[in-house]
């Protein structure tokens, strides 16, 4: 493939290569921050909303487009290009950064600030949500064939680790939003993060993080609104029960550990 060079400063490609994804941070909060919190997980049904497909609908067809449109290859390979001359050292916290999302809810409910939904729901929420985006990234790679950036293998699209952390963080939002906006804001920075450093690595085009964005998002979405059905299918439940969680430390004179207890 050609590669043509638009009229842009090496400067200013940069900047729009590292921006993009904090702006669409910004995008997501601001976007996020116009909906009304529920009270309850369902007190009828968990109602589908049209206009919660925008933004990740707007991520995945960016990214889709991406695998056939010539202008979007370009930018893809300016961008690469860029990294690659300015970028020496690679690093890999991105491999660990894609699940702190997740990792976040169930801290913060250790620490007793506790979120929306209790540890049966909220687990077998993102039990459901892993399903589906497992599923559809993994289905898309051999569909798709996009090479990687670093010609490794011809399964770039989507980003496996961009959808995980965006899966996570709409979790995070979800859970604690009514607890406070910031964990959920939190959260989608450091997904943002782990779609950068896909792109610094050079394991992944600007495409494929957006596709991965859209994907994680939408996955817990559906995720939210399948789950008073499997709740009823799995425990025959018609609303969430209360579920406590404890934890205490014990030693027996040799041996010392963790007791966590449930009461549902």
């Amino acid at each position: 493939m050609t590669i043509i060079k638009l009229k842009t400063s090496k400067l200013n490609l940069m900047i729009k290569s590292f921006l993009i994804l904090p702006a669409l941070l910004f995008t997501i909060t601001t976007f996020y921050s116009q909906e009304k919190p529920k009270d309850t997980l369902y007190p009828k049904e968990l109602q589908f909303k049209y206009t919660s497909l925008i933004l990740p609908s707007v991520l995945l067809g960016y990214g889709i487009i991406g695998i056939e449109s010539d202008q979007l290859k370009i930018f893809n390979a300016q961008i690469k290009e860029e990294v690659n001359e300015h970028i020496d050292d690679q690093f890999t916290i991105d491999d660990i950064s894609q699940y702190a999302p997740i990792a976040a809810v169930y801290s913060l409910n250790l620490a007793g600030i506790e979120g929306k939904n209790n540890f049966k729901d909220r687990t077998v929420i993102i039990a459901t949500a892993t399903l589906i985006m497992t599923a559809t990234v993994r289905a898309l790679k051999p569909i798709t064939k996009v090479e990687r950036p670093d010609g490794s293998s011809p399964t770039s699209f989507p980003s496996g680790h961009t959808a995980t952390a965006f899966m996570g963080a709409e979790f995070l939002w979800q859970e604690y939003k009514n607890v406070s906006p910031w964990y959920g804001i939190a959260g989608y920075a450091v997904a943002a993060g782990t779609g950068a450093f896909r792109i610094y690595n050079d394991r992944h085009w600007l495409t494929d993080v957006a596709a991965g964005a859209g994907i994680g998002i939408l996955s817990t979405k559906i995720a939210y609104w399948l789950h008073p059905t499997i709740d009823r299918l799995l425990f025959g439940a018609e609303k969430t029960t209360n579920t406590n969680t404890s934890f205490a430390p014990f030693y027996n004179g040799s041996q010392t550990g963790l007791v966590m207890v449930f009461q549902f």
